[in-house]
């Protein structure tokens, strides 16, 4: 589940005239333009960060535009933004229904879609490193189990699933991390909220359990704690990779606050991690933060989504970290099952991208929205580590429930569809607010941390408005 320093291309010098309207798409070749968002984006210089915006704790402040030249490549030569202005405040971003803004000299027309179905061939996993690296997982992970099982003891009864992008289909590059749930069925469980969030929880039992090798995991206020169940899950595993022949396997240290145990697989010349995330499976109603959430009747059907909510609940070991004291015992809700259900059957008609079917780009943008973050990410760790693949793919959901017809994803239009959904996201972090998409109460962007969520949306406009220069890197 994610030096700081930057590569920038030089911009000309000048001045950008402010547009009138929205921007009308790649294809006008005007030199007015504006960011989604509503913001004048013509950043030609990726910004740059001394780190005194998150010291002060304050986000930074917007840049003067710089000139955009017409259509045609990306400036080669230029000057860093010119030094903001006290106190301007980000601009605010169109409805969210309203149709995102395509900034001229951004990806347009067909060089521009030849550009992306470029990028994203780039991105396609080689079969021969597919088969090897599954089946490498595949039987770490079937020894495990088995040994697990075989114990007869508080994980006797777990089953495998799989999540995550490999599941998904939406992995780029090389198939070098898999998620695997190891799924824990509990009859029935007390949940209290223990914030504001809607999604983490409490757990506990409202009268004896029928699952009796639980009870040695409740806490002194009789709470499931998720440390101690993780932690004799982590031990069982860390005995029983010493007994797989044939693959080298490590369990690697915990990291604070993870519900993952992660194990590296030797696999010459890299490696391959695996994630094993306890989850447990509760065979009840879903809680009432979940009420509003899952908005996708207009997309993928109102009886779909009937059919989603009369699923268990799923719960992960996973630390609130706004506690004051972390004690190790609450659980958040997942919701992987069902995302890796929507992507795999994401078309509002059934046939969509079926071999005989019409084909859409939804799984094309998410991999560029994914790969666009990871390229960013490895340039300016520091300044962009609250960030995650999920938040991406968390707009994504949200921008196909805003254009849930199959035509609006037609496959000839990957790079308007792309732009449409990169322009929601840039909505979301100018506004520091992006709902979960079960929990709609629950941001996933604090406003505690705008000078982040600005930071990262400036690095995506000057991405956006240079025809998005990083994608041009080979790595």
């Amino acid at each position: 589940m994610d030096g700081a320093g930057g590569r920038g291309e030089r911009g000309r010098r000048g001045s950008c005239r402010r547009g009138r309207g929205a921007a009308r798409g790649a294809a006008r070749s005007s030199s007015e333009t504006r960011a989604p968002g509503g913001a004048a984006g013509c950043l030609r210089e990726p910004p740059k960060d001394d780190g005194s915006s998150a010291r002060r704790g304050r986000p930074a402040r917007r840049a003067s535009a710089v000139r955009i030249p017409p259509a045609g490549p990306a400036a080669g030569g230029g000057e860093d933004p010119p030094a903001p202005r006290s106190g301007a405040p980000a601009g605010r971003a169109p409805a969210a229904r309203r149709r995102a803004a395509v900034p001229d000299g951004a990806v347009g027309g067909p060089a521009g879609a030849l550009r992306l179905r470029e990028v994203l061939s780039r991105l396609s996993l080689g079969r021969q490193d597919v088969s090897e690296a599954a089946t490498l997982v595949n039987q770490v992970v079937t020894h495990l189990i088995q040994a697990i099982r075989s114990r007869e003891g508080s994980f006797s009864s777990i089953e495998r699933l799989g999540a995550g992008s490999y599941y998904e289909h939406v992995k780029v590059f090389e198939p070098n991390e898999f998620d695997i749930m190891l799924i824990m069925p509990v009859a029935r469980l007390q949940l209290d909220e223990c914030d504001d969030t809607g999604a983490y929880y409490y757990l506990s039992f409202k009268r004896n359990p029928k699952e009796k090798y639980l009870l040695k995991f409740l806490d002194e206020d009789g709470k499931l704690s998720a440390f101690k169940m993780l932690q004799a899950l982590r031990e069982i595993i860390k005995q029983e990779v010493k007994n797989i022949k044939d693959v080298e396997v490590t369990v690697k240290r915990k990291k604070a606050g993870s519900p993952a145990i992660t194990l590296q697989i030797k696999n010459p010349p890299g490696e391959i991690s695996v994630d094993i995330i306890l989850t447990l499976e509760v065979q009840q109603s879903w809680p009432p933060s979940t009420q509003d959430g899952l908005k996708i009747e207009q997309w993928l059907g109102r009886k779909v989504r009937t059919e989603f909510r009369n699923r268990s609940i799923y719960l992960v070991a996973k630390q609130n970290k706004k506690e004051k004291v972390l004690r190790g015992n609450t659980w958040r809700l997942s919701f992987s099952h069902i995302e890796k259900d929507m992507l795999n059957n994401h078309g509002s008609s059934k046939t969509c991208c079926e071999s005989d079917g019409p084909k859409c780009c939804r799984k094309g943008c998410l991999k560029l929205l994914k790969y666009l973050l990871e390229q960013l990410k490895m340039q300016y760790t520091k300044q962009l580590d609250k960030f995650c693949s999920y938040h991406v793919k968390t707009a994504f959901f949200h921008s196909c429930v805003m254009w849930p017809k199959d035509t609006d994803w037609q496959l000839g239009d990957l790079e308007h569809c792309f732009q449409k959904c990169l322009g929601y996201f840039l909505d979301c972090l100018q506004k520091s607010e992006l709902p979960h998409f079960f929990i709609p109460q629950y941001n996933l962007l604090s406003p505690e941390d705008k000078a982040s969520n600005y930071f990262l949306s400036r690095l995506l406009k000057y991405e956006l408005n240079n025809r998005f220069p990083i994608f041009q890197e080979r790595h």
